[in-house]
């Protein structure tokens, strides 16, 4: 077993003793605890897929262009025309 030296800030010292008083755990337990929580949830992350992260974006309804990317010059004058109404 290794003993390792931490140095913690005032607000993360704060949140240590709030995790103690609430679950009456020992510093090193609640220190392990939460880098099992913290492996964890590099694992999932880990495991997650560029597509993943794609489905989870709200990209909307979708349909609202008014032409396809490679006629944006057309697409551009009709819509000043539109707005303009020369």
């Amino acid at each position: 077993m290794a003993t390792r030296t931490v140095r913690l800030d005032d607000e993360t010292e704060s949140v240590l003793r709030e995790v103690q008083g609430a679950t009456g755990l020992p510093i090193s337990e609640a220190l392990k605890r939460g880098l099992r929580a913290l492996l964890q949830e590099v694992r999932r992350q880990a495991d997650l897929l560029p597509y993943d992260l794609y489905r989870s974006l709200d990209l909307g309804p979708g349909g609202y262009a008014i032409a396809a990317s490679t006629d944006v010059r057309r697409a551009v004058r009709a819509a000043l025309k539109k707005k303009h109404r020369r």
